[in-house]
């Protein structure tokens, strides 16, 4: 099975490479990318399902807002997430379920400090039957 996610080297920041088979795919392989460079994913467990959706004027800011949904998830609430599912997804609108649980600093600890999901380099693209989303993260 072909990765589901590259961490990406930069300066400044810090991004991901996130593939899928389908453009629903690399959402949530996108989700999956952004809680791994956030915390350690190990120990989370999907126990129960949180509602995620957003709102995009076009792709690129559909898949910023869907990340940054995921974020707020991460830190507003306090859940850790370790995986994700697209219900629906269309040019200006994604929805689905986020699978984790509460947040507990002893078992998910903090790997990096993730301020926001940027535009800088973002790249969305369909290369060869599979999407592809560059990603950095304002840490």
């Amino acid at each position: 099975m072909p990765a589901a996610f590259e961490i990406l080297e930069h300066t400044a920041d810090i991004g991901f490479r996130a593939w899928g088979d389908t453009r629903e795919h690399m959402f949530e392989n996108a989700a999956l990318a952004l809680e791994s460079v956030a915390i350690e994913l190990d120990a989370v467990e999907p126990k129960r399902p949180f509602p995620i959706a957003a709102a995009g004027e076009d792709e690129e800011s559909l898949l910023v807002n869907w990340l940054s949904e995921v974020l707020y998830y991460l830190d507003g609430r306090r859940v850790a997430m370790s995986r994700f599912q697209v219900d629906y997804l269309d040019a200006h609108w994604v929805s689905g379920k986020a699978f984790g649980e509460p947040r507990d600093p002893v078992r998910h600890p903090a790997k990096v400090i993730v301020k926001g999901v940027t535009y800088h380099q973002l790249k969305i693209a369909e290369e060869g039957g599979r999407w592809r989303a560059d990603v950095y993260l304002d840490i």
